[in-house]
């Protein structure tokens, strides 16, 4: 049956069925113009855990979001499908994650990290991220030089990094557009080069990446303020606390959203850590914070920028974590932004 037919064929007011797709959407990989890449990875997270579960939790939810987009209309007929989740990737994971377990309590009770045991743990997880990273840009390169539309689901927040590497090899320049509870600008965090705390960090030093635009930031420490004042404007950021006020004193979030558009180039990447939304709508995330976002503000803004003309290049989500006893309320949250903003970034770059 042709992509076609299959339209034809398709309700997209009934039951999303389970044997089918993302979203119960029929069309295969190679149909969809949107490929996400699920990057089962939770290696060095601090608190929480659970978020390599987040990608096969959103395909779950997915099932149950309508299909229906008020802003881009029949987004559903050029179709998103989710890659197939890599075994490796977590099961590489799970036996990473006991040893960064052993490394981080060790240090929280006094160990030199430079005793033999350590030295070793730390090695071999560097190792293995660096192979994450070069694993998530072979992905990316495959869907990218199919000129699909393309997201990765994480996952911790590390797990895009290879991601952005791979658009660098594609983009002159991009800005990352990061919205986030947290400044993730730590270096090697824990001892852990490749952190989810450290991704902004590390995405720096990526020459094709000309800014650093984070919103919502509420949990940060001053070496990390120290990074963004001295930056010489690489790095902007819109501290949640500073967007509040603002609020209160009677600004508009249309008119803080205008200000931040302002700070964006032609092409953006959107990095999305849940943690970054109002946790009772994620409240099992691996480090919530009080404060931030709605959900409708985020789309609000992102709804913003590509009537302003600019790309949304690729986009990641990050941070969903299963609750416990089957609980699915945070990726069903996610999964519903989800299929909105992959809508909106294929619909930057004019493919809907």
């Amino acid at each position: 049956m042709t992509k076609e037919d299959k339209i034809k064929n398709f309700d997209s007011n009934g039951i999303g069925q389970l044997n089918d797709g993302l979203f119960g959407l029929p069309f295969t990989l190679e149909e969809c113009e949107t490929v996400l890449i699920p990057v089962p990875w939770e290696v060095t997270v601090s608190y929480g855990g659970g978020t390599a579960n987040g990608p096969a939790a959103i395909t779950e939810a997915s099932y149950q979001v309508d299909l229906y987009d008020p802003i881009v209309k029949d987004a559903w007929k050029k179709g998103i499908a989710m890659d197939e989740i890599n075994l490796e990737v977590k099961n590489k994971s799970v036996d990473l994650r006991q040893s960064a377990e052993r490394y981080i309590t060790a240090l929280a009770n006094g160990a030199d990290e430079k005793n033999k045991e350590l030295t070793e743990i730390s090695r071999k997880i560097t190792k293995e991220c660096l192979w994450l990273n070069n694993w998530v840009k072979s992905r990316a390169l495959h869907f990218l030089n199919q000129n699909k539309s393309i997201g990765l689901v994480g996952g911790d927040h590390s797990t895009p990094l290879g991601m952005m590497q791979a658009l660098a090899e594609k983009v002159d320049s991009f800005a990352v557009l990061q919205i986030d509870a947290h400044a993730d600008l730590r270096d090697a965090y824990e001892g852990f080069e490749f952190s989810h705390a450290s991704i902004m960090f590390n995405a720096l030093k990526i020459k094709q990446v000309e800014k650093l635009v984070q919103v919502g930031i509420r949990d940060y420490c001053e070496e990390e303020l120290n990074l963004i004042n001295n930056s010489k404007g690489r790095i902007k950021t819109f501290f949640d606390r500073d967007i509040k006020y603002a609020q209160y004193n009677g600004d508009s979030w249309d008119r803080i959203c205008n200000r931040i558009i302002t700070e964006l180039p032609q092409n953006i990447y959107l990095s999305f850590d849940i943690d970054g939304l109002d946790p009772k709508l994620c409240p099992h995330t691996g480090t919530p914070v009080a404060g931030g976002f709605e959900t409708e503000q985020i789309l609000f803004l992102l709804e913003k920028i590509v009537k302003s003309g600019r790309k949304i290049i690729a986009f990641d989500i990050n941070e969903v974590t299963p609750g416990p006893d089957g609980d699915d309320w945070d990726a069903n949250v996610a999964a519903r932004l989800l299929f909105r903003i992959a809508n909106l970034a294929a619909m930057s770059k004019g493919n809907t």
